[in-house]
């Protein structure tokens, strides 16, 4: 039996499918909370043989997923993308019913299709929470640092350099002297800017030797590659996940969309840049590409050399540099986690 189970904020709602026939045999709806969760198994145990699709285990479905899984239930990731495919070719296209839904994430698992295993949350989390956390750092020094920039521009004639921090801006500010009611209130409010700033700065900072902290933890190699730091290496590991749940590094390259997508027509066949992928780890694999190319004696360098001396355009070359690394860095992804698998086997061993 497979219950898919269809997940919100407040309440879930679970359906038992039979795979055999795709036929729904019970439902139940409970709140999203732990006497929900341990009513729900209560409910599923007249189901001795069983297996849960969870429609966006990675998301509002995240908390039961992860329950589930620490109870040794078997639990799959369902996307919402895949349900809705299942609702439109069904009959009643138009209903859409949280009932509906979860036998719809049911037929899915059922029938093999986008479905993924859901395992439990490992240090792999904790680099994808990490990553997400400087991300937001980041885009929130962008916005002081714009505000700041407008409000020393009214204030200062020329305004401040481009690359401001709150020690330039600080200085620049104990040379102004207010006339007016607005100028007072400018500085004092770039004043305030300056604060802000000092303490994302501190908090970006203080990420980043976290960050470090726990890529020593691990005991990972991806720094030794050129152009990878602790920030790049916690990004490719986060975002990746488990390096092993694709199968070739061709598979990875998609993933990441680094792969050129091939367009056939007729007899002519050519490829084009893919926009597909994790936009964000693609990013990560262009900045160790772009570092790679300005560092001199890099291995990266070296190739990218080769495939100009070949003909190759600029764009091209680094794309084929950009494929390249993306082999490298499956490769040592997929060597860290067996090192780290044997070191747990080991440590149960000897335990």
């Amino acid at each position: 039996m497979i219950i898919g189970v269809d997940p919100h904020k407040s309440s879930h709602t679970a359906t038992a499918l039979d795979p055999l026939t795709n036929t729904p045999v019970a439902s139940l709806r409970l709140e999203a909370s732990l006497a929900g969760y341990r009513r729900l198994l209560r409910w599923a145990q007249q189901f001795p043989e069983r297996s849960w699709a969870v429609e966006g285990a990675r998301g509002l479905g995240r908390h039961l997923a992860q329950w589930l899984v620490a109870r040794d239930e078997t639990v799959l990731d369902v996307p919402s993308t895949a349900t809705a495919r299942v609702r439109e070719l069904s009959r009643g296209s138009r209903r859409k019913t949280d009932v509906i839904d979860a036998a719809a994430a049911a037929s899915v698992a059922a029938l093999h299709g986008d479905a993924t295993p859901v395992t439990a949350e490992d240090q792999t989390t904790v680099f994808a929470l990490l990553e997400e956390r400087r991300a937001n750092l980041a885009a929130q020094r962008v916005r002081v640092a714009n505000q700041l920039h407008a409000v020393l521009r009214d204030l200062v004639p020329g305004g401040a350099a481009l690359a401001i921090t709150a020690k330039s801006a600080a200085v620049m500010l104990r040379s102004v002297r207010p006339t007016s009611a607005c100028e007072r209130a400018r500085k004092e409010l770039a004043q305030d800017l300056v604060r802000d700033l000092r303490a994302v700065d501190s908090s970006l900072a203080d990420i980043e030797k976290r960050m470090e902290a726990a890529l020593d933890e691990r005991g990972s190699r991806l720094r030794e590659v050129d152009g990878v730091g602790a920030v790049t290496a916690v990004r490719l590991i986060g975002r990746t996940g488990q390096a092993s749940r694709f199968a070739t590094a061709d598979a990875f390259a998609t993933y990441a969309g680094v792969a050129p997508i091939e367009v056939a027509s007729g007899e002519r066949t050519r490829h084009r840049l893919s926009r597909r992928g994790d936009r964000q780890l693609n990013s990560a694999i262009h900045l160790i590409a772009v570092t790679q190319v300005r560092m001199r004696d890099s291995l990266g360098r070296r190739y990218f050399d080769r495939k100009i001396a070949e003909g190759k355009t600029r764009n091209e070359a680094m794309r084929y540099l950009k494929r390249r690394l993306a082999n490298h860095l499956w490769r040592r992804m997929i060597a860290e986690e067996q090192r780290l698998a044997l070191h747990r086997d080991l440590n149960d061993i000897a335990a």
